[in-house]
């Protein structure tokens, strides 16, 4: 079992940077490829980046990359979604999620992660 919280939620103006951080108990983490998504009211969950168990592979959507990074600490677990030039259209609640034990690899499919946190707001206003 894993326990993800999100934080560094909040509200910023366009064109501002933001880093979200998410911290997971127990033991699968430092083990298993994390990833972040996000979500507007009304829409599916939409994969932002994943990052693989050992922190060597990262993968992004179109609509994030270059603007968007992820990180981790396995030795803190911790996580971490640097966003920079942020626009109006990043307003999400933003969750980040792992994948099952030695499940090392990203994968862009919700489906893939096991573990979810309760999620942060980002509002971006123009």
């Amino acid at each position: 079992q894993a326990q993800l919280v999100e934080s560094g939620g909040g509200m910023v103006q366009a064109g501002d940077s933001r880093a979200l951080s998410c911290a997971a108990s127990g033991p699968t983490f430092i083990t298993s490829a994390m990833a972040w998504f996000r979500q507007a009211p009304g829409k599916e969950r939409e994969f932002v980046g994943c990052i693989s168990g050992t922190g060597s592979l990262t993968e992004y959507a179109d609509s994030v990359k270059d603007r968007f990074t992820i990180a981790r600490n396995n030795d803190a677990k911790m996580a971490h979604l640097q966003m920079v030039s942020l626009k109006p259209e990043d307003t999400d609640v933003y969750y980040c999620a792992t994948r099952s034990t030695w499940q090392l690899l990203c994968s862009v499919h919700e489906d893939d992660y096991a573990y979810w946190g309760q999620g942060t707001q980002v509002t971006v206003s123009s």
